[in-house]
């Protein structure tokens, strides 16, 4: 690798960046797993702070703040509180990197194999890349994106036994689709997200690679990482909120920590209905965590796969020169 400015469509084979892609989804997991279960407990959150009397009636934990939950939990469920759906989640980053970055190199070399006049600018090609990449990889992994908010939904009282109990009440209660509730926030969300976000990787990493202040141990990639996930979750962090609220319906939906949520259909119709009753705090309801989660994430995404893929090309290098 040359100063790690190679555009990820152009390091290494299927395999290895399947390979990068999953230890990637597995470091940056275990990681920020604890901000995970935080944020989904402030998304799944309905009723208002300011307004006394929205939790007059409440049945349930009020969280309020990023570190005023985390005390919360910690002090009323444990240590393991703050890692539950992680086994779901540790299955779901595994085969969402691999999915992810595979399909990003496979859909980039698509792009650039286009004849002119079809031929697309880069960054064009990075953003539809990005999209594509994430779409496949969030409707292919979705059932584990859903038994992940679901698990960390649950309070001290536990609504499944296991994973295998899980499977089989969905099946049994909700049928084939009761797994893919919200998916359409899902994808809604992340076409934009993994747009923005390979583009503005892309075009951050060399730039800063290539800075009049040096970056040690590669942490230029990280810092590009960071960036363009702060920016990419913002601008589509409701219909991640949407999706939360879509993948706890059903027949479990008042048996979680909070049990006042409400009803929901459909992607409009919940983002309407959180806009009239909770206003814009409730969308953006977690965004703090969500930053604080999706930097370290993404930092440790990108820096494990631009480490893991060096040293796989490094390996196949010196297996070549023997």
């Amino acid at each position: 690798m040359s100063g790690g400015v190679a555009q990820l469509k152009d390091e290494g084979s299927q395999r290895q960046v399947a390979v990068a892609g999953a230890a990637a989804g597995l470091v940056s997991r275990f990681v920020i797993a604890p901000l995970d279960v935080v944020k989904i407990r402030l998304q799944l959150q309905v009723h208002s702070l300011s307004d006394p009397l929205s939790v007059r009636d409440v049945h349930g934990p009020v969280y309020k703040g990023t570190l005023g939950t985390l005390k919360h939990i910690l002090r009323a469920e444990g240590l393991t509180g703050l890692w539950k759906g992680n086994i779901p989640a540790e299955a779901l980053y595994l085969a969402y990197g691999s999915a992810q970055f595979s399909a990003y190199t496979y859909i980039s070399h698509l792009l650039d194999a286009l004849p002119p006049p079809y031929h697309l600018p880069s960054a064009v090609n990075s953003f539809l890349g990005g999209a594509a990449a994430g779409a496949c990889a969030t409707t292919a992994t979705y059932p584990l994106d859903l038994l992940r908010t679901r698990f960390a939904a649950q309070g001290p009282d536990r609504v499944y036994a296991s994973i295998l109990a899980s499977l089989r009440h969905i099946a049994e209660h909700e049928g084939p689709t009761g797994f893919f509730r919200g998916l359409g926030a899902g994808v809604s969300q992340i076409v934009p997200y993994m747009g923005l976000f390979f583009a503005g990787y892309e075009g951050l990493k060399p730039i800063l690679a290539s800075s009049v202040i040096p970056m040690p141990f590669g942490t230029s990639d990280a810092a590009a990482g960071i960036i363009a996930s702060v920016l990419s979750k913002t601008a589509v962090y409701p219909l991640d909120t949407t999706r939360k609220r879509l993948q706890v319906q059903g027949p479990t939906r008042q048996k979680y920590v909070h049990r006042n949520i409400p009803l929901y259909s459909g992607v409009t119709s919940t983002l309407s209905h959180i806009w009239k009753n909770e206003g814009r705090r409730g969308l953006y309801r977690g965004l703090t965590v969500s930053l604080l989660k999706a930097a370290p994430a993404s930092a440790v995404t990108m820096w494990t796969y631009e480490r893991a893929m060096g040293f796989m090309l490094a390996m196949e290098k010196g297996a070549g020169e023997e």
